[in-house]
């Protein structure tokens, strides 16, 4: 066992140093530890730590990586689970990590360092999307924290660091309370809109893929739809394909989210009196244009067979809104639209979780249903029968 050797320094000052052995890195590669102390027996504690420590598989061998550093290593060791689209998302929400904190060493990271981060977010974070500098929304912070909170743990995990400093840190209450108070939030479309938009659009060449839209399937999931996963017959459609998009300018190919998001949906009556409508429009366009004509295969395409992606389908649906003097909303926003009216008509929430292609009922209806005031008129209905016939008198105004 290494025992302290007694060295002077330029100084004159006396210390203590020797050398453990930490074990071996990932790569075989031997890992050696200095150790330096004022007093020999200083030294021979830090050692005796250091070796139980590695003994008990707890040992956090100093290194020099910053936090930037570690999470390219993170994004990369992500990418054998998620999907390209996914990783950009988690790199465009580290930003201002890289930026205001890449710096760091991550053995150096204080909790108090992240708390000053997302205090300083929330006050002045926003970088596009309205006024530069300007306050972030809370959802956005939280979004960062849960992706800054994962490369941590992990780093846990390789034994780089004893503990996840974000693990604990959350945007203030009085943040929350502000953010909710001055933040206006997109409401979904009312039934009596849905109706409005969908008699709108009764005479729209795209009226089949927008009614899918309407069925509560992502806009990628509409775009993605193939003619060889519609049943026109049974009256079925298949997902299992998407086309999304990278940076609103390159198209993405590629098989559903999850698991659980490729499924079979039986199709209502008017989506699937729409699609036949749709496929034989199509048949007559194909015969039209000749050769001029390219055969996809795709459910969403324009005159000339050639697909559409989710932002030429966005924008035709925004011209459409606008024509209607309706509410723009997301055509995802639609999506929260459906699965509100499938749970409060009743739909048990296991079907209602498949048909969003969910595995988590839970999920499913925290992130999409969210009830308003009208939805509670049934509610009001019920008090009165329970409260039964008031007096006359109680129920004039004064």
């Amino acid at each position: 066992m290494a025992e302290p050797k007694r060295i002077v320094l330029s100084s004159g000052k006396v210390r203590y140093r020797l050398m453990v052995d930490a074990g071996r890195d990932e790569n075989g590669k031997r890992i050696q530890v200095t150790v330096t102390r004022d007093t020999a027996k200083e030294c021979r504690e830090e050692r005796d730590r250091i070796l139980h420590q590695r003994a008990a598989g707890t040992l956090i061998v100093p290194n020099k990586i910053t936090l930037a550093e570690w999470l390219d290593q993170w994004l990369e060791y992500k990418r054998r689970d998620v999907e390209e689209t996914t990783i950009r998302a988690y790199r465009i929400a580290l930003v201002h990590v890289y930026e205001q904190l890449g710096h760091i060493r991550l053995q150096e990271l204080s909790e108090d360092q992240v708390r000053d981060f997302v205090d300083g977010l929330v006050a002045a974070g926003r970088r596009k999307g309205g006024e530069p500098g300007t306050r972030l929304a809370i959802s956005t912070v939280e979004g960062i924290l849960v992706r800054l909170r994962s490369a941590l743990g992990r780093a846990v995990v390789r034994k780089l660091v004893s503990v996840n400093v974000a693990a604990e840190v959350r945007p203030s209450l009085v943040d929350k309370k502000t953010d909710k108070r001055e933040r206006a939030r997109p409401k979904p479309w009312t039934v009596a809109e849905v109706q409005t938009f969908i008699r709108g659009i009764a005479d729209d060449r795209l009226f089949a893929p927008l009614l899918l839209s309407l069925m509560g399937l992502r806009p990628a999931e509409v775009c993605g739809q193939r003619w060889a996963d519609i049943d026109l017959q049974l009256g079925t459609l298949e997902i299992a394909n998407t086309r999304t998009m990278i940076g609103n300018a390159r198209v993405l190919e590629k098989d559903t989210k999850t698991a659980s998001g490729e499924r079979v949906l039986p199709l209502p009556q008017g989506p699937w009196e729409a699609l036949r409508a749709f496929r034989a429009r199509q048949a007559a366009e194909k015969l039209a244009a000749g050769e001029a004509y390219t055969d996809t295969g795709y459910v969403v395409v324009d005159e000339l067979g050639m697909p559409l992606n989710t932002r030429q389908l966005r924008e035709h649906a925004y011209r459409t809104m606008r024509r209607l003097g309706l509410r723009q909303v997301r055509l995802y926003d639609a999506r929260h639209s459906v699965l509100k009216a499938l749970a409060l008509a009743g739909v048990p929430d296991v079907i209602l979780a498949a048909w969003a292609g969910h595995t988590n009922a839970s999920f499913t209806k925290r992130r999409y249903v969210s009830i308003e005031a009208e939805d509670m008129r049934g509610a009001a209905a019920a008090l009165d029968s329970f409260h039964g016939a008031l007096p006359a008198d109680a129920r004039e105004i004064s």
